[in-house]
């Protein structure tokens, strides 16, 4: 049986249980992921996530293959580990000084993206994959509550300054910026550009200062 710590000694939480791929490595371990990572953003963006298999990707990344099972185990967990750090990387939010401001540069960084010759088609990919997928559907869902919390900033700025009610649900604007944006590259599949963006800016700070979401 284990000496329990003295008085007042510092105690560590057990872990939680963690998804494959989640733990932050370093040194070769690191390389190694930074490789089938790269590996499988391409793979998704020029062959969708049907492609994403384990040992294709081990190949192209010049990576063991049992390293790559034993790290991420299945398709679906590699694909989380990509939106990890898509998450962690991305751009941070703008601070313009007014709400319409920010908004704007959130969307335009959508358009931007979801545009982009590789990011555009990979993120179509993980959309369909979080369709038929549990994992890769948690994957996605996570991916954008971090890029949501992110955004929120510029709500509760524009709340502080008066411009919104106070109450107002930071996360709800930020979401409102980007739905239109994703309807239309998904559901309607018409090419979004800078005026898309501007407009969708436009219509969730027009309705946050009307209290929509307050």
């Amino acid at each position: 049986m284990p000496t329990p710590p003295p008085p007042g000694a510092p105690t560590s939480p057990v872990p939680a249980e963690t998804a494959p791929g989640t733990v932050r490595p370093g040194g070769r371990t690191a390389r190694v992921r930074e490789a089938v990572l790269r590996a499988a953003g391409d793979t998704l963006a020029a062959e969708g996530y049907a492609a994403l298999d384990l040992a294709e990707i081990a190949r192209r990344a010049d990576v063991g293959k049992t390293t790559v099972y034993r790290r991420w185990g299945t398709p679906a967990a590699l694909a989380a580990d990509l939106l990890v750090e898509m998450a962690e990387t991305s751009v941070p939010r703008a601070d313009t000084g007014t709400l319409d401001g920010d908004l704007r540069a959130n969307a335009r960084l959508v358009v931007k993206t979801l545009t982009d010759p590789r990011q555009g088609p990979l993120f179509r990919s993980l959309i369909a994959a979080s369709l038929c997928d549990a994992q890769a559907a948690d994957a996605l869902h996570r991916f954008y509550a971090v890029r949501i919390a992110e955004w929120a900033g510029c709500v509760t700025d524009a709340v502080a300054r008066g411009e919104v009610p106070a109450g107002t649900d930071a996360g709800a604007v930020v979401a409102a910026v980007s739905a239109p944006l994703y309807y239309a590259m998904v559901n309607v599949g018409r090419p979004l550009d800078q005026g898309d963006a501007d407009r969708a800016a436009q219509g969730a700070a027009a309705a946050a200062r009307a209290g929509v979401w307050a």
